[in-house]
């Protein structure tokens, strides 16, 4: 398991290391055709900052060779707020007083329905608070065997599962799964938890290695930026998971996240640090260089111009039209957010703009007859 990895993997030496990157560091690393986590260290050092157009033009170089100028698209769904965890930072969590929602089969397909007509959407991120008891794999399976009729690719970001749950929903047509980490820092981590089942550190980042071993298609990892002042030691740690997720379970596929803090309803948490666009551009680019194969997706947590700029330097996957309530886009339109989202458009908008800067929006890249390909193989 990957905390077994991470148990020997220092954050304040790691700390001081990315601190004491030069730039020879950095000028080594670019010229690398095969980085090493050490190198993602110096790439995504304050040694780099002055490289930035060099490892922008490297990264559009990589992603344009393995993805042309593809951006696949999905749009997220939540489908029940209702959670048993205490994070500080979340407008779900457990003492916020606000009205829970758990989304029936009929107003699921409802959603499903209201989505397919924004825009030809094949991919689509299921959405939960953590309450197992509540809306548990039985529930997460209906959803999955409805989303089927309407899209060729789904996946979801819930609760850690066991492996023979996460190997469950496969059968019912779950090919992917998104979990956020939110951060490496052991003992911090249990600061921003407190309580619920997202408390347990280590249940949640061997998570990971519980997909893998179930053969799930896809797997998205991240962290929350904003939780953690030394925003680039958690990213690092990011790098370390990425590589031993790949030793260990090459079939899969693996996406990373970059999400910034974004307001919530949630008595007014404040980031411990901010992380600005600079930095974000940053740490896609070293993402980029260090792994040329990995999807790098950006929510409409950004702002649109960050997304349209970046969408030709790095990213290769985005959302589109975006609400972050449970039944958001038919059911209950005016329930109250997760957090705010930045970029407003939509999908329609978003396609026609990724044209414009030479984009070209890819809303099916997964069929449900690959299902049956990886199985029998």
């Amino acid at each position: 398991m990957f905390s077994d990895e991470l148990a020997n993997i220092s954050w304040d030496e790691t700390t001081e290391r990315i601190a004491q990157m030069t730039d020879n560091d950095v000028v080594r690393a670019l010229h690398k055709s095969y980085c090493d986590v050490n190198d993602f260290m110096a790439l995504i050092s304050p040694a780099a900052i002055p490289h930035l157009e060099e490892m922008a033009r490297l990264s559009r170089k990589y992603t344009e060779q393995r993805f042309g100028r593809c951006v696949s698209m999905f749009i997220p769904l939540y489908i029940t707020n209702s959670c048993s965890n205490s994070c500080v930072y979340c407008g779900f969590h457990r003492q916020n007083p606000m009205a829970r929602t758990i989304l029936t089969p009929e107003q699921i397909e409802n959603e499903y329905k209201a989505i397919k007509k924004l825009a030809p959407f094949e991919n689509i991120l299921l959405v939960t608070g953590e309450n197992p008891a509540k809306a548990g794999v039985p529930y997460l399976a209906k959803a999955c065997d409805i989303a089927k009729k309407y899209f060729a690719n789904v996946k979801i970001e819930v609760m850690p599962l066991s492996t023979e749950d996460y190997r469950e929903l496969t059968h019912h047509g779950m090919n992917g799964v998104i979990c956020f980490q939110e951060t490496y820092h052991r003992e911090n981590y249990k600061l921003y938890h407190p309580a619920g089942m997202k408390s347990n550190f280590e249940w949640r980042l061997n998570g990971f290695d519980r997909m893998g071993m179930a053969g799930v298609h896809s797997i998205g990892m991240g962290a929350l930026l904003g939780l953690e002042k030394e925003w680039r030691t958690d990213v690092v740690m990011m790098a370390y998971h990425l590589r031993y997720l790949q030793k260990h379970y090459w079939k899969t596929k693996y996406s990373v996240n970059f999400p910034r803090m974004r307001p919530a309803h949630n008595e007014g948490f404040q980031p411990n640090c901010f992380v600005t666009d600079k930095e974000l551009a940053q740490m896609t680019f070293a993402m980029r260089i260090f792994d040329h194969d990995v999807d790098i997706s950006y929510s409409t947590r950004e702002p649109k111009e960050i997304r349209d700029n970046m969408a030709t330097l790095g990213v290769t996957t985005m959302s589109a039209e975006s609400h972050t309530n449970p039944g958001g886009y038919h059911t209950y339109p005016q329930a109250l957010e997760q957090f705010s989202v930045s970029d407003n458009r939509t999908a329609v908008e978003i396609n026609r703009r990724l044209h414009e800067i030479g984009r070209e929006p890819v809303w099916k890249d997964w069929d449900a007859s690959f299902d049956e390909t990886f199985r029998v193989g």
